[in-house]
């Protein structure tokens, strides 16, 4: 009973970091403007570094955080982390100049603990056989939350531009309140190690974790595998524009199906999927989807076709979690918190590179001026990425 309400609660602080992120999408426009951008292209590119900032500062500080949860413990880590949270969602809402807004995506990307420090709480409570599913229901409680943020932000700032951050500094501030009288500690003592000066090097924890037996296989792919993801956040609005000449409004409607698609695929069908075929046949499965849908992106301007392959798409992201779960299972209690902060950790690198990768790739092909047009090229980019180390997935086992 106890570890049922620790899993809620968890869930609740992802589905909360899932809202505050996506609360941000809809009002990214006014918010640039507010602080004094010029232009929507200004706009664009301010919002861009405040992106980057984010990420950066996940790198950064992600194995540092996971370090000292293995050393404190999960409760204290995961509650601090909260009150930065809330925290930076005031200073986003107080913010008149983009310095401040800059301020607050630093602690945003620290305080994205949140998310390391509850994958490893989650790793804690849960049986080596059970640790994919529920990694699963984080993806499905992200996707649930990516489709409330942006209807929630659209929506409460009608009343004022600030009025998201402020209504998300309260469920923070609320999640915080739950959680000192109901979330137990989730790392014995005697599992814990102690924190050491490299634990400050997110270099040296990344080096750590790649010498962990046969961590540095599955760590290369995951990171391969969230650059070439990054094709969708990255491009997704300038690319359906460009392909069908969408307004915010359909590329939000497409971004809610997405959502929705992905609470189903990682709340219903991994659960139903892994007990059936196992870790590796789901892995190998979802890379397939990734592929296919890649090359769909890629090739077509066709509307139907391109929903539909959002749902493989879906499909594909219960890549990321299936081989989390593996690498949890390979290593002991006292690593879970490095493990879960290098995963961030690398998967913010690729948010940094990516970006600039395939926005430069679009630019390129979508140039009409160009020697090929090819809108989907960045798509494309990713398929072939996938593709060329699919031998490499092949190599995974599921460990026990």
């Amino acid at each position: 009973m106890k570890h049922r309400s620790a899993l809620w609660f968890i869930l609740a602080t992802i589905l909360l970091d899932a809202v505050g992120i996506g609360i941000v999408f809809p009002i990214m426009p006014d918010l640039m403007e507010r602080v004094g951008a010029a232009n929507t292209a200004d706009g664009a590119f301010w919002g861009g570094i405040l992106m980057a900032s984010y990420a950066a500062m996940q790198f950064l500080f992600a194995p540092v955080i996971g370090g000292i949860s293995d050393s404190l413990g999960r409760r204290p880590v995961l509650l601090l982390a909260l009150v930065a949270l809330a925290v930076d969602y005031v200073v986003m809402a107080l913010a008149t100049t983009f310095w401040w807004l800059l301020l607050g995506r630093v602690l945003a990307g620290i305080a994205g603990a949140t998310y390391i420090t509850a994958t490893a709480y989650l790793a804690d409570i849960s049986k080596p056989e059970e640790r994919a599913a529920n990694f699963g229901l984080i993806g499905a409680t992200f996707g649930i939350g990516f489709v409330m943020g942006p209807a929630i932000g659209g929506l409460v700032a009608s009343v004022h531009i600030t009025a998201p951050f402020w209504l998300a500094a309260g469920f923070a501030a609320l999640n915080v309140a739950v959680g000192l009288f109901l979330l137990p500690e989730s790392l014995a003592p005697e599992k814990r190690r102690a924190f050491t000066k490299r634990d400050l090097n997110p270099f040296g924890s990344i080096l750590d974790a790649f010498r962990l037996p046969g961590l540095m296989l599955p760590l290369i792919l995951i990171f391969a595998f969230e650059f070439a993801n990054m094709v969708y956040p990255t491009l997704w609005a300038f690319w359906t524009r460009e392909v069908f000449g969408w307004g915010t409004a359909l590329i939000g409607i497409s971004l809610a199906s997405y959502g929705i698609a992905v609470a189903f695929t990682q709340g219903v069908v991994m659960r139903f999927m892994l007990p059936r075929i196992g870790e590796y046949r789901t892995l190998i499965f979802s890379i397939i989807c990734a592929i296919a849908a890649l090359i769909a992106f890629g090739l077509t301007g066709n509307v139907w076709v391109m929903f539909s392959f959002i749902i493989v798409a879906a499909l594909a992201d219960m890549a990321p979690p299936t081989m989390t779960a593996m690498m949890a299972n390979m290593v002991s209690e006292d690593r879970q918190g490095l493990l879960q902060g290098v995963i961030a950790s690398l998967g913010s690198i690729a948010a940094v590179i990516a970006p600039m990768v395939m926005t430069g790739v679009f630019q390129y092909f979508a140039d009409s001026k160009g020697g090929l047009y090819l809108p989907g090229a960045p798509f494309l980019l990713s398929a072939v990425i996938v593709l060329i180390l699919f031998p490499h997935f092949l190599r995974l086992k599921a460990k026990p």
